[in-house]
């Protein structure tokens, strides 16, 4: 099992991709030929206002989208991964708040220029304490009022 982080600019395409539980990815994409079922992700939109939405398991490799898959497909990839265990947070986590988390020295370059620049691709490649530490950021941040 590996972990992921899908990177996207649009909450609302987000959402739907969430909704219908079908994420597009290219053939061509960086990792995109190392997703398979039971691969763990989590879910991001980029821009101002944005941050942590949720996470999922992959229920699928990258595959070319059935006829029924692309009609329901939210977008209009013409491939992508089938999502399970879909967990949409309430409340957008701040990559601070995962930052804080993820790298509470502030010593990894990589998870600090990720965090400054935000992410330059749609799929990312985390290790599986970086994952668990955000989605247990996510979560937390989710019972905090």
């Amino acid at each position: 099992m590996a972990h992921y982080l899908f990177n996207v600019g649009d909450r609302d395409a987000a959402e739907a991709r969430l909704r219908a539980k079908l994420w597009g990815v290219g053939q061509d994409e960086r990792h995109g030929d190392a997703l398979a079922a039971g691969d763990l992700v989590l879910i991001h939109v980029a821009g101002p206002g944005g941050g942590l939405i949720g996470r999922a398991e992959l229920a699928s490799a990258v595959h070319a989208w059935s006829p029924s898959e692309a009609q329901a497909a939210a977008d209009d990839a013409p491939s992508g991964v089938v999502l399970s265990d879909v967990e949409r947070w309430q409340r957008t986590v701040p990559m601070a708040t995962v930052v804080a988390r993820v790298d509470p020295t502030g010593s990894n370059p990589l998870v600090q220029a990720n965090a400054r620049d935000g992410f330059q691709a749609a799929v990312v490649r985390l290790t599986a304490g970086e994952y668990e530490a955000a989605v247990a950021a996510g979560r937390a941040y989710q019972r905090r009022r």
